[in-house]
């Protein structure tokens, strides 16, 4: 069974949400049965390139037309929402970017077996290192830390190649009525919006492989004539 995973770089409860569903993942036994895929998803394209100079507290403060103050707030919940599963938010120097780029990249590791992978060093490199995220040299520094080959990725972050994907993820996300991220689609039969605590991934999930398993019904009498490993009986 599949689980696609709609998410944004730039979202902090995209982290948070990675990390539930991954200890989500641990507890089951059947782990080794799904096959999770990571989608684009851009909260802010209009962001420029290079990023911007102001905090994230500032550029939130105006985008949600909200006092900085109570944005400052938010972030010491969210600092303290990612404590609890091992997630250093500094968003003091994170820096606020366009994510294409970033999307692209995570494109390409996916077409390497990287996807979980990628995902885990870019959002780290955003909230913890505050890396800029759509600069090139620091992608390719990112990469490494993955095993991804530093030239290989150089001749790609220069060309526009796994745009197309990328647009595709996101228009995906409107047609199945995604507004928001991190947004969790269950071997598309169930959606879990956000980022929802460990067992609620582990009860979609365990359902959704149950429902997925081949069943039978019984008909006849059960006591007709069969053999076992303890023999036959009339």
């Amino acid at each position: 069974m599949k689980v696609e995973i709609w998410s944004d770089v730039m979202c902090p409860f995209c982290y948070v949400g990675k990390k539930n569903f991954e200890n989500a993942l641990a507890q089951l036994p059947f782990k080794d049965k799904i096959d999770v895929e990571w989608k684009s998803f851009q909260l802010d394209p209009d962001l420029p390139e290079e990023g911007l100079s102001e905090s994230v507290a500032t550029y939130l403060a105006k985008r949600k037309g909200m006092p900085e103050q109570q944005i400052q707030g938010m972030i010491e919940h969210l600092k303290n929402a990612g404590q609890e599963v091992g997630i250093d938010f500094r968003q003091d120097i994170s820096i606020p970017v366009n994510t294409l780029k970033a999307h692209r990249l995570s494109q390409f590791a996916k077409s390497k077996g990287k996807g979980n992978e990628i995902e885990e060093v870019l959002f780290k490199a955003y909230f913890t290192e505050g890396k800029n995220v759509g600069n090139d040299e620091e992608l390719l520094a990112i990469i490494e830390e993955i095993g991804l080959d530093k030239e290989e990725v150089k001749q790609f972050l220069a060309t526009n190649d796994l745009l197309t994907e990328v647009q595709t993820d996101i228009a995906e996300a409107s047609a199945l009525g995604i507004t928001g991220v991190p947004f969790f689609v269950i071997d598309r039969k169930y959606g879990i919006s956000g980022a929802q605590p460990s067992d609620v991934f582990v009860d979609a999930i365990t359902q959704a492989f149950q429902e997925s398993q081949p069943k039978f019904e019984m008909k006849g009498n059960d006591d007709a004539n069969l053999c076992g490993p303890d023999g036959c009986e009339v």
